[in-house]
């Protein structure tokens, strides 16, 4: 093959290569370094090629194993077999064709210092010291803060590589002690985009199992698989399809007596830049699957919808300063959707300690119930808690919560008693 046809072929592919080379990698500037790569390896390797109507699928195997080089350049440095990477695997999101299963995947799961300082060092090859004048950190703290992302990164993509398995993990019949201590120091930022209430995050691949934990006894009464099925469309908006198996779990004083009723529903929710919103419910009820969506008015809103025209919560939890605690006493406006990032506080559970941001809702989904929840730096829920005023279904109940549940904690909001009913945690944090 000469020059002219070969500079003539490679011209008439050029536009489908770069698409491929930009799509599969972290940005536009490894792009172009991996689009000379390959130009050169073709040029080198020019008389390989048996049939010249076979050049654009020689070419892209070239960029292919190109693509495959970078990572596996990149995952050296950041200490990570990458023997089982399979970077190419593709799936649909309602962003088109997404790389799933991939280092820059695995990165964009991590929380948002480990994914800034791993994107600065290893991803744009920044050095150390200037990574530490555009943070305005010690360069002590750089080299810390690499040594924990390395840490995290590799935890993070020995789990994306187990290619779809689901891990299933135990949560115990007992609710493990736990402790939370405030600090001082100021709330940190996180991208929150997990399911206000269901703790996982609408997206291709999550799964999540989280139980229930009556109070004070501490004992498990609800388990929930929940799992992204697919894609799915809702009045013309696009979003997930989740599906939650669900136990009703009554355990006898022995905890070795279990009985439960088991039920499935389904959600369609919906993730953007900015928030996450469900979209459509359906459940079984006495035989019949009844379906509600956004547009059911008050049906879908009151129990499923969030702010304005159910934009949904979010995913930047920020403190506004509207809900404002002393201890257990809570003073807030008498509005709907009252949420607030409260404080930073030490949540030990077991052995293990987590840092955290509490964020409170005061009535958001229903009226007299408040929760407040512990987030980590991934955004990730480690401890759900919910509170009812004291009055709450008294007419189902038939008594106040504070003598129906005497010994649990209480809050004063506004003036009203709430008290502690429940506690939830997911295989997350075991």
């Amino acid at each position: 093959m000469d020059i002219a046809e070969f500079e003539r072929m490679y011209s008439d592919c050029y536009s489908a290569l770069q698409r491929y080379c930009y799509f599969k990698l972290p940005c536009k500037a490894d792009g172009d370094d991996v689009l000379q790569e390959v130009a050169l390896s073709a040029w080198k390797n020019r008389e390989s090629i048996r049939s010249t109507g076979s050049f654009k699928t020689w070419l892209m195997q070239i960029a292919t194993n190109k693509i495959r080089d970078f990572y596996r350049r990149r995952a050296k440095d950041l200490n990570v077999s990458f023997d089982d990477i399979n970077e190419l695997t593709l799936s649909q999101s309602r962003f088109g064709i997404s790389v799933t299963e991939t280092v820059k995947e695995t990165i964009d799961a991590l929380g948002d210092i480990d994914k800034e300082v791993i994107t600065l060092s290893y991803l744009q090859n920044i050095p150390q010291a200037e990574i530490a004048r555009r943070l305005g950190i010690p360069i002590g703290t750089v080299k810390s803060r690499l040594h924990n992302a390395r840490h995290r990164f590799k935890n993070e993509y020995l789990q994306s590589s187990l290619k779809g398995e689901i891990k299933m993990k135990r949560l115990p019949n007992l609710l493990p002690e736990y402790k939370i201590k405030r600090t001082d120091k100021e709330p940190f930022k996180c991208k929150w985009e997990e399911l206000q209430g269901w703790m996982i995050i609408p997206k291709l691949g999550e799964n999540l199992t989280w139980a229930m934990y009556d109070l004070p006894e501490r004992k498990i009464n609800g388990e929930y698989k929940l799992k992204v099925t697919g894609r799915a469309c809702v009045h013309g908006i696009e979003g997930v399809l989740i599906t939650a198996d669900i136990r009703d779990i009554a355990v006898a004083g022995d905890m070795n007596d279990v009985h439960d009723n088991c039920s499935t529903r389904e959600f369609i929710a919906q993730l953007t830049d900015t928030h996450v919103r469900f979209l459509a419910e359906s459940h079984m009820h006495e035989g019949v699957k009844n379906f509600f969506t956004f547009l059911d008015g008050d049906a879908f809103l009151d129990n499923w919808g969030f702010g304005e025209d159910n934009c949904g919560s979010n995913i930047y939890p920020e403190r506004k300063g509207i809900i404002n605690r002393d201890d257990s006493i809570i003073t807030c406006p008498s509005e709907n959707f009252v949420l607030d990032v409260i404080d930073r506080c030490i949540v030990s559970i077991g052995n293990k300690d987590y840092d955290t941001i509490r964020i409170m809702d005061i009535e958001c989904y229903n009226t007299g119930v408040v929760s407040e929840q512990f987030l980590d730096y991934n955004g990730r829920t480690i401890l759900w808690r919910r509170f009812n005023r004291n009055d709450w279904r008294i007419d189902y109940y038939k008594q106040k919560w504070s003598d129906k549940l005497p010994d649990n904690e209480r809050l004063t909001i506004n003036g009203e008693t709430y008290v502690h009913w429940y506690d939830c945690i997911s295989d997350y944090i075991i």
